[in-house]
């Protein structure tokens, strides 16, 4: 009898199957490079400037680069595939590690911002190219388990480049930018493998861009798929408190006892294999619930670290809360990409829309953390934050409709 992940297999094609880990393997190395500058990049700027707000203001920019970047990008890249969109997302890595080795010799705050804001572009390549080849080459009832699939390789990425980088940013900054463009340029070889459709060049006509329309299309949406919405900026909220706060905290755990390094390393750990867990369940219906389901289970591990601030008893339920994090990105990913699968030409709109909520929720969420952390200490905050995330996915439960409805007449009017 075959399993339900053999049963996937052989659903999605040996043809199919193999571009999905052709593109998982590419996005890993470009993921990898980013995870060293992800570590890299806050070190840098705060003990250039001496002030961990500036480091916070300028970290932050990054992401309102992103949303602008989403405002524009929907009609810039309307017809570019996906192979073009993964080589820009390279080339705007390979400049953003650039300009960050660049203000080790310079250190000012004009060339951070021209390093947040390739770091920005580049993070919108990315999400576009994911969201473009999950919907043109995944079948719609295997996209939850083609994105957990892909999860893993991206939270492999991100286990793994802290501890590059904390290893070489000790010997030479230098060093630090070869390793960087070592797995660059290993992720464009594997994009030069990609055959078929996603290697045709696409037209961009300048004169077709308009911010204002698309801010039109994206209120629209917003009315039909709120409770996804809602659902990313919880998850932006959690990401981003364990890569500010979570820091500090494991950085004073660490001092308790040398496990406590581990905390932002565990928040990253789960992922890693449990998005084969995902792909493996077959989820084809009721993923938005799922998720909220999770969600709430995740929040109550963020609570109970409140419990008790020993180092074994912190690693073990930040394990457990990450366990259940795990299981929600993979299955929200699922339903953007159902819904994308649904927008036909116009689908770049939504793809837009969906990284413009992780981009708010880094661009508020930071400052407002910080305060909190201020307030009542970096273990109590990963608590009010989960108080948070059980609200209002409890909420969700009561209100998420069974199906999102699109307005698809509108939906074809913005092709004139």
């Amino acid at each position: 009898m075959l399993t339900p992940f053999r049963r996937s297999l052989a659903f999605l094609g040996d043809k199919v199957w193999s571009k999905v880990i052709l593109f998982s393997l590419t996005l890993f190395l470009l993921r990898l490079a980013d995870a060293v500058i992800s570590f890299w990049a806050p070190n840098q700027i705060q003990s250039s400037l001496n002030s961990s707000v500036w480091m916070g203001i300028i970290i932050s920019f990054q992401s309102v680069v992103g949303f602008g970047a989403d405002l524009i990008f929907p009609t810039l890249l309307r017809t570019t595939k996906t192979k073009r969109l993964i080589f820009w997302a390279i080339i705007m890595s390979a400049l953003t590690s650039f300009f960050l080795t660049t203000s080790t010799v310079q250190p000012f705050i004009a060339i951070f911002l021209i390093t947040m804001t390739l770091w920005g572009i580049y993070y919108e390549f990315v999400a576009f190219a994911n969201y473009q080849f999950m919907g043109s080459v995944v079948p719609p009832h295997m996209r939850s388990a083609a994105w957990g699939v892909a999860g893993t390789f991206l939270n492999m990425a991100y286990f793994l480049g802290p501890l590059i980088a904390a290893a070489v940013l000790l010997k030479s900054y230098i060093l630090t930018e070869g390793i960087i463009l070592v797995f660059l340029v290993l992720a464009l070889l594997l994009l030069s493998i990609f055959k078929g459709p996603h290697d045709v060049p696409a037209k961009i006509d300048f004169k077709d861009v308009n911010p204002w329309v698309e801010l039109k299309h994206w209120i629209s949406l917003s009315k039909h798929i709120w409770p996804v919405m809602i659902l990313s900026l919880l998850l932006g909220f959690i990401d981003s408190t364990f890569w500010t706060t979570g820091a500090i905290w494991t950085e004073k755990l660490a001092k308790i006892n040398y496990l406590g390094g581990l905390f932002l390393p565990f928040y990253q750990l789960p992922a890693i294999f449990l998005g084969v867990v995902v792909a493996g369940w077959g989820i084809y219906k009721g993923k938005k619930i799922l998720t909220e389901k999770f969600l709430i289970v995740a929040g109550i591990f963020l609570i109970a670290l409140a419990v008790s601030d020993t180092v074994y008893w912190q690693l073990s339920m930040v394990l457990l809360a990450s366990a259940a994090l795990s299981i929600c990105y993979p299955l929200l990913d699922g339903v953007y990409t159902d819904i994308v699968a649904r927008m036909g030409k116009e689908k770049k709109d939504l793809i837009g829309l969906t990284s413009s909520v992780v981009n708010v929720s880094y661009v508020v969420w930071p400052p407002v953390v910080g305060v909190i952390a201020g307030l009542i200490g970096e273990r109590l905050t990963f608590s009010f934050v989960g108080v948070l995330v059980v609200i209002v996915s409890v909420i969700l439960l009561f209100v998420t409709p069974k199906k999102l409805r699109l307005p698809q007449e509108e939906i074809k009017s913005w092709e004139h």
